[in-house]
């Protein structure tokens, strides 16, 4: 890219071309940015995708291939930080951004000590060449493997050790496999929107504009595109086709079985994806509410529904003093809450979560699902469903909300997977065993996700 330059720690125009150099200038700089923002024990902790976004928004002389460049080395060393910082801590240097690049381009991109020095250049707008403990840590790093026999199992897992108990008590021999799958780079999942057409409609029309798909493994609905594709460009989204949904979140609407004439609440719908799924088997008939505290969410999920044709759903703002859940206690015929979690499931697309999360939020998060969960029940009707769901893989987050939700609620009965599955998929093998649905990244290639279904006694 020509004109472009670093000066003064950012991109400027200049008459000097974008160098390797000055993109790894720039990776130290964002990296910087996520430290101070999200990481950092006083940091606001900001999701970093957040952060990048506003970064590379203030420097729009980056191209793409740049931002590229930039991007795969910071989510490299965001999604190895905790096997990084286990191997720098064994050096007698001090841990900063230019040294958590510099063990990512030599432990993982594989590196030699004269790509660094040619890459830390030190030319104008390029990064500065390394210093004497840099150099010292760079020559000891060098033919190193990332992974190390001394490495605890919290780091070869590359889990929070504080989580460790959790993800062994719910994966089991498994995990291994597990938090393998983790650490790779999410897929891309659609939707076919059924208001708008089937599935062999939408995988045809994305065919027509060059982008292959393939049915998803579980959802009736779903297109994995095999490689990532920008699709909201397409003619396919634009139309209300096709929707961006991980399959696992498809799932989770499947289970609600939300039907024609059907009074359907979204409790905690954000910006609308499960309410869109659930209108889309109501055929646009019946009646469902979206509900969220947040309001740009929901401004949001109004311009997803006019784009996908939904014209039976309506929005309602959460606040507090709000009577209108007492209005209407009982009188749902399914309500969705999928609870604020942990997010523990996501980390293949958001792997900053694994550093910013800790033991006070899982604690304070239980608390608000519990709190939700006594709210939305009340407007569950006789005979009527609560669905409980979480992008979470933790036990206290999922089956053990569940145990308590059920022992101080005897009017609610739990409604087995086995029983719903093959009314609802009868051509498709049940996701996992048990009474609950329980997805991972290792085991059925979704994001990691929870979701029970519980029936309110006539």
């Amino acid at each position: 890219m020509k004109g472009v330059g670093l000066a003064r720690g950012r991109f400027c125009p200049d008459a000097s071309p974008v160098t390797p150099s000055a993109r790894l200038a720039a990776a130290i700089e964002l990296l910087s940015a996520l430290e101070a923002q999200c990481f950092a024990p006083d940091a606001r902790r900001r999701p970093a995708d957040a952060v990048a976004s506003d970064f590379f928004r203030a420097r729009r002389f980056i191209g793409g291939g740049d931002r590229r460049s930039v991007s795969e080395w910071v989510w490299g060393v965001v999604r190895q930080r905790l096997r990084l910082d286990w191997n720098l801590a064994r050096l007698p240097t001090e841990t900063t951004p230019r040294l958590l690049l510099m063990a990512y381009l030599v432990l993982v991109a594989r590196w030699t000590e004269a790509d660094i020095g040619r890459g830390f250049s030190g030319e104008r707008y390029g990064a500065a060449p390394p210093n004497a403990a840099e150099a010292r840590a760079v020559r000891i790093m060098a033919g190193r493997d990332l992974l190390h026999p001394d490495m605890p199992d919290w780091v070869r897992f590359n889990l929070p050790e504080w989580l460790l108990p959790d993800f062994q008590a719910r994966f089991g021999a498994a995990l291994a496999d597990e938090a393998a799958a983790m650490e790779q780079p999410a897929g891309l999942d659609l939707r076919a929107n059924l208001l708008r057409g089937s599935r062999e409609e939408a995988a045809s029309a994305l065919a027509a504009e060059g982008i292959t798909t393939e049915p998803t493994r579980f959802s009736p609905w779903g297109l994995r595109v095999p490689s990532r594709r920008p699709v909201t460009g397409t003619a396919a989204f634009k139309s209300g086709l096709i929707e961006v949904q991980d399959e696992g979140s498809q799932l989770i609407a499947l289970l609600a079985d939300a039907r024609p004439g059907m009074r359907v609440a979204d409790y905690c719908a954000g910006a609308g994806g499960k309410t869109l799924a659930m209108a889309a088997t109501m055929g646009n008939r019946g009646k469902i509410t979206a509900c969220d505290t947040s309001a740009p969410r929901l401004e949001g999920a109004a311009l997803r529904f006019r784009r996908a044709g939904v014209d039976n759903a309506e929005r309602h703002l959460l606040e507090p003093g709000d009577r209108w859940a007492k209005r209407r206690a009982g009188s749902f015929d399914r309500v969705l809450v999928d609870a604020p979690c942990t997010g523990t499931g996501t980390w293949r697309r958001n792997p900053d979560a694994r550093l910013r999360t800790r033991p006070a939020d899982l604690a304070e998060l239980v608390a608000v699902q519990n709190n939700i969960l006594e709210r939305a029940r009340e407007l569950v009707r006789p005979g009527g469903r609560l669905v409980y769901a979480t992008c979470s893989v933790l036990p206290a987050e999922n089956e053990e909300q569940m145990e308590s939700f059920l022992a101080c609620h005897p009017d609610f009965a739990p409604v087995a997977l086995d029983a719903l599955w093959p009314a609802l998929c009868p051509d498709v093998a049940q996701p996992s065993a048990g009474p609950w649905l329980r997805l991972s990244p290792g085991a059925h290639g979704t994001d990691g996700f929870f979701c029970a279904v519980l029936e309110r006694k006539p």
